[in-house]
């Protein structure tokens, strides 16, 4: 298998960034341009290998939060492929919770050569960056990070 050379792999992160960056409801549609129709991908809530997964991902990311922004904060290319460090904004619809939250994670991207995403995975500590913020769940997660920790 070839791999895709460092500039169409820029080139191709170039083009997907401002897409999530500006990512809106209609837009969840759009994947299609950037994705593979078998495309992975992975986080610490879902597993799934289609376009159409992924879409149903990102439709329901708009069902459970408002104003959601991803911010692109660093990018590491490799030949077909690349690593995005970002930060999540975002408010939850339920809870209570009207702050805006925000969550430091790291995508890993593999792109075919038409590059395409064929693999997002998505790594985050789901414990620390979610969880410990909830109003229910988040003071007895702290109190176990209290336990644990050395």
């Amino acid at each position: 298998m070839t791999r895709l050379s460092t500039e169409k792999t820029r080139a191709a992160v170039d083009a997907l960034v401002p897409f999530y960056e500006q990512l809106r409801p209609d837009d969840v549609e759009r994947f299609d341009l950037y994705y593979r129709h078998d495309a992975c991908f992975r986080d610490p809530f879902n597993h799934v290998n289609s376009i159409d997964g992924i879409k149903r991902i990102f439709k329901h990311m708009f069902t459970q939060v408002h104003d959601p922004v991803f911010r692109i904060k660093k990018v590491i290319i490799g030949e077909g492929d690349a690593i995005l460090f970002w930060t999540f904004h975002f408010r939850f619809k339920t809870m209570g919770c009207k702050t805006v939250q925000s969550l430091e994670g790291v995508s890993h991207l593999e792109f075919d050569d038409a590059g395409q995403v064929t693999l997002h995975r998505d790594y985050w500590d789901a414990a620390e960056e979610l969880y410990a913020r909830l109003p229910v769940i988040g003071p007895i997660m702290r109190g176990l990070q209290r336990i644990i920790r050395a």
